[in-house]
């Protein structure tokens, strides 16, 4: 009767001492999902869709937490420097790896400092501007850029994201001058560019698709190699003029790098099942979003490769910041 008690005992002690990292994922303990952005972009937009899901495939509450700042970096900032025990994650993108390059001082290595789990939708931006404006194609606000005075302005998601890059490639491309204006997200932005105080912007379709579809906003060309779903009539920058234009933009979640792997690997297939699903996948369309759901190693191949890719755009743009 002794030894299996002593084995018992044994397995459980080894249970314990290789698993207490995935007990910390109990009901008890909310998992929280650090958006960089204001509510209302397709960051906020995604995670919320997924948080919906994942509080039911973990049994616990999963929380949308807003830190919006500094190209969202202020919030991978934070996610990097949080406690290693899955229970903090960022929901990060594409800006991330071009804030790599752009910025001159960062508190963290994208690459170094966090563990991918996966990526949730592959996004098109779209070069949009207001109903009222002129502009009904590329080359008439091309045109209408080279002439105005004081030049026309464009809106990003902040200094050093995917859309402040575009807007300056589409320049050097147009050979045009354009006012940078930063904003903290997409939300503020939108409501900016349908009233008039910007002229254009390179944002995500999700936020700006139903001021498309309402009429508000005009889409002149989205900024990917190829026509998105969402926009089958709308010509890529390509289409209209500007070879090679093709950029789009990730959004996945990421852990803080020390988070043990069998907490990775849990997280990672939970979100993973739920990408994948048909339920998920027609919510992303609704949105003008392609679900991806890969696994770690591919994210992290995907996130070196982007990080190097645009290393090369950010010195050709000559965009820096402190």
């Amino acid at each position: 009767m002794r030894r299996p008690v002593l084995l018992a005992a044994a397995a459980a002690a080894l249970l314990l001492a290789a698993g207490p990292s995935l007990a910390q994922l109990a009901p008890d303990r909310p998992v929280t999902l650090v958006v960089p952005f204001p509510p209302g972009g397709t960051t906020d937009v995604l995670a919320r869709a997924l948080a919906e899901k994942l509080q039911g495939a973990l049994g616990q509450p999963v929380i949308v937490e807003n830190k919006p700042g500094a190209g969202a970096t202020l919030g991978a900032d934070m996610v990097a420097k949080a406690k290693a025990d899955g229970h903090t994650l960022l929901v990060g993108a594409v800006h991330h790896t071009i804030a790599t390059s752009v910025y001159k001082k960062l508190g963290y290595d994208f690459q170094k400092d966090f563990a991918p789990l996966t990526v949730i939708a592959m996004v098109p931006n779209v070069l949009t501007v207001a109903a009222t404006s002129p502009a009904k194609t590329v080359a008439e606000l091309v045109t209408q850029a080279k002439a105005a005075k004081p030049e026309l302005s464009y809106g990003s998601n902040g200094n050093g994201t995917a859309q402040h890059l575009i807007g300056t490639q589409f320049q050097n491309q147009t050979a045009t001058t354009l006012l940078h204006i930063p904003y903290k997200g997409s939300g503020p932005l939108t409501t900016d560019l349908i009233g008039g105080q910007v002229t254009m912007s390179f944002d995500t379709i999700t936020p700006v698709l139903p001021h498309i579809q309402a009429g508000k906003l005009r889409a002149l060309a989205v900024t990917t190699g190829k026509r998105s779903s969402a926009l089958p009539n709308v010509p890529t920058l390509a289409e209209a003029g500007l070879a090679g234009f093709d950029i789009g933009t990730w959004f996945g979640v990421l852990a803080p790098v020390a988070t043990p792997k069998p907490v990775v690997a849990r997280l990672s297939e939970a979100m993973q099942k739920i990408i994948r699903s048909p339920e998920f996948g027609k919510r992303m369309a609704e949105i003008g979003a392609e679900p991806v759901g890969n696994t770690p190693e591919q994210m992290a191949r995907q996130i070196k490769d982007e990080t190097e890719k645009f290393a090369k755009l950010v010195k050709q743009a000559n965009v820096t910041l402190d």
